[in-house]
């Protein structure tokens, strides 16, 4: 195979990303071509955001060439659109190790680059981390670096970076927000903003009208005061989006071609010399120069391993059906049965299977873009006229919502569902998308009913049970696929509260939720196998209420009690069993994830480092059982 420096002549040779300072023009669009190149080839054997850092070649390469990294700060919002600017801060020889264990991240991380200013995954930030890098500046009289915000239309669905523009527009701040608008977040954008920015795609003549005007203007004598207020309104009349920001405290430029790299750089070299905030808007096309990513852009947004010629998903064992997937089978189900039932989603419509609700009920479903808190309140106005609103949100995301979920749904009692997609360790993303706090946040909610099944059969019951539960109700569920049971021709209501013993054993019980059910099921196995020790093995079902009587009962008649969970140890479901035995002797080990941010990697692979699988949990089980062990907590 092809070394970098064979495959990526001009690119191997960028260590930094002031060596392109003396590339000629020819030589940049040339740069363009090798970084798309080098992403296509990655992204296709390792996965990751592909469409998203292919829209955003050009608007990198103008950035570093007219900044002076880390100097001056290239705030990324999200990270995922960000891949052009990994390769040109010296990480090619690296690159073919994206979002693999121990290999480079998928998002931006301070401990990877001294030019990754901020690590974050989630949207909309971008605008706040720049004003408070920028009052920093102004704070210490150092005005030695300039501050961009690059930031994608889809992300100002997000109220977070409004509340961004709202201050740095305030406080005046020297700031460049690039809005990278491609009419894309992961899937078409959705909200009155998208519509004001895709009347300016649509008709780009509405560009030359408005230059005209000021041309003409400029020409006439004496006309100097008179132009800049007519100029003023007819960007307003043109313009709705740059009146908004404008009316926030920012000038306003634009749109430029995103794919023009000088057009680019002109436009920073006019709002880097401006000592104000300043939005350059600039219209790009996500998955440019690569045809699957530009026809499919949300199927392309985070893409799995592909064939480079055709784009499509390299050949994989076909296996049972995704948890996604027969979720919002599930869901269709319950709403043909019940027209009550509304579905929910924030951005996310494929990834958490509301796109067969879209699809079956277009006018009882709904995506309100990146704006969880929204999603969560406005679920709370349905819940209040007598609808059943099902909310589904990756639980990363829905940390977002804690708020609203505690004063809006939960204080006022509604029956609000929440179907918490990617519940555990996801994987390639990494920590910032592990789904392995909800339990921690959502148990402390009174009235809050809290589940997890341990196979897809048992989540159809789940939905089914939440949908007919007078009181806000959350479930959660891996990524990936399910056991392969047989789903129920019709499902059936849950005793709420109540655990199911799955195998009636001695000395040692073992008690699963969720994933860790099944976990529990084979460990109970290999112990019997090893020892000849026929474990109690329990799927917990409901973390709250949790089955009290039950744990009462299997600590007095066992001499240990382990519990198994893909959920921080801290403050999840073992948390919950300990403070069930509150006046009961008992010894409980408790096996979740451990107390740090796990890393990013393929899921088997996580779950073998932080001790979560069968042969791990019944080793543990027996040396605790052999010997009092540290980290056993007694009741």
């Amino acid at each position: 195979m092809a070394s970098p420096a064979d495959r990526y002549p001009l690119l191997a040779r960028i260590r930094q990303p002031t060596d392109i300072h003396g590339l000629s023009d020819a030589q940049l669009v040339e740069l363009a071509d090798e970084l798309r190149a080098a992403i296509v080839d990655t992204v296709s054997n390792t996965g990751g955001h592909l469409g998203a850092s292919l829209g955003t070649v050009e608007l990198t390469i103008a950035l570093h060439r007219e900044l002076c990294s880390p100097r001056d700060r290239v705030v990324w919002d999200v990270g995922h659109q960000a891949y052009g600017h990994k390769l040109l801060t010296g990480r090619l020889p690296d690159f073919d190790t994206l979002r693999q264990y121990g290999g480079t991240s998928g998002f931006l991380r301070r401990v990877e680059s001294e030019h990754d200013i901020m690590g974050a995954g989630h949207a909309s930030t971008s605008i706040s981390y720049s004003a408070g890098l920028a009052e920093a500046q102004r704070q210490t009289g150092r005005f030695d670096g300039h501050v961009v915000a690059v930031i994608g239309d889809g992300a100002l669905t997000g109220g977070l970076a409004y509340e961004g523009l709202n201050q740095a527009g305030a406080l005046g701040l020297p700031i460049t927000v690039l809005l990278n608008d491609n009419g894309m977040s992961i899937g078409e954008n959705v909200g009155a903003l998208s519509k004001l920015f895709q009347r300016i795609r649509i008709d780009p003549a509405l560009t030359k009208v408005r230059e005209g005007i000021e041309d003409r203007l400029g020409g006439l004598p004496g006309a100097t005061e008179l132009g800049a207020h007519v100029r003023d309104a007819t960007k307003s009349l043109w313009f709705a989006q740059g009146a908004l920001f404008e009316a926030l405290g920012f000038a306003y430029l634009g749109p430029v071609d995103g794919h023009d790299i000088s057009a680019v750089r002109r436009a920073l070299r006019t709002t880097l010399e401006k000592d104000r905030p300043v939005v350059v808007h600039a219209l790009t096309t996500k998955g440019k120069g690569y045809g699957p990513a530009e026809h499919d852009g949300e199927a392309m947004h985070g893409a799995s391993p592909f064939v480079i010629e055709s784009g499509k998903a390299k050949k994989r064992t076909p296996g049972p059906a995704s948890y996604t997937k027969v979720f919002g089978d599930a869901l269709v189900a319950e709403a043909e049965r019940d027209p009550r039932v509304v579905g929910i989603t924030a951005a996310m419509s494929k990834g958490t299977g509301m796109q067969q609700m879209i699809e079956r009920f277009p006018d009882r479903t709904f995506d309100v873009g990146i704006a969880e808190q929204h999603a969560v309140v406005f679920a709370c106005g349905l819940a209040i006229e007598g609808y059943r609103p099902v909310c589904a949100i990756y639980s990363t995301f829905l940390q977002r919502a804690f708020d609203p979920i505690v004063h809006d749904v939960a204080i006022q009692g509604l029956p609000v569902t929440f179907a918490i997609d990617r519940g555990g360790l996801v994987g390639d993303d990494g920590p910032t998308h592990h789904g392995v706090f909800d339990l921690a946040y959502l148990r402390a909610i009174p009235g809050m009913t809290i589940m997890a099944p341990m196979d897809e059969a048992e989540m159809v019951h789940m939905l089914h049970t939440a949908l007919r539960h007078d009181g806000p109700v959350a479930f959660r569920y891996p990524r990936g696929a399910g056991l392969g049971v047989d789903l129920p021709e019709r499902p059936s209501a849950l005793p709420i509260g109540e655990a199911e013993v799955l195998e009636h054993g001695e000395e040692v019980a073992l008690i699963g939720y969720g994933y860790g059910a099944s976990l529990a099921v084979d460990a109970a196995n290999e112990i019997r196998d090893a020892t000849g020790t026929r474990p109690t093995v329990v799927n917990a079902r409901f973390c709250k209420p949790i089955d009290a009587h039950l744990m009462r009962q299997l600590a007095a008649r066992h001499d240990l009690l382990v519990t198994v969970e893909d959920h921080s140890a801290m403050a999840g479901f073992g948390s919950a069993v300990l403070e069930s035995l509150d006046t009961v002797e008992a010894r409980v080990l408790r096996l979740g994830i451990p107390d740090r941010f796990v890393d990013h990697g393929k899921r088997e692979l996580l779950l073998e480092e932080v001790g979560l699988t069968a042969g791990a949990v019944a080793a543990r089980t027996v040396r605790a059982l052999t010997s009092p062990a540290a980290g056993i907590a007694s009741a």
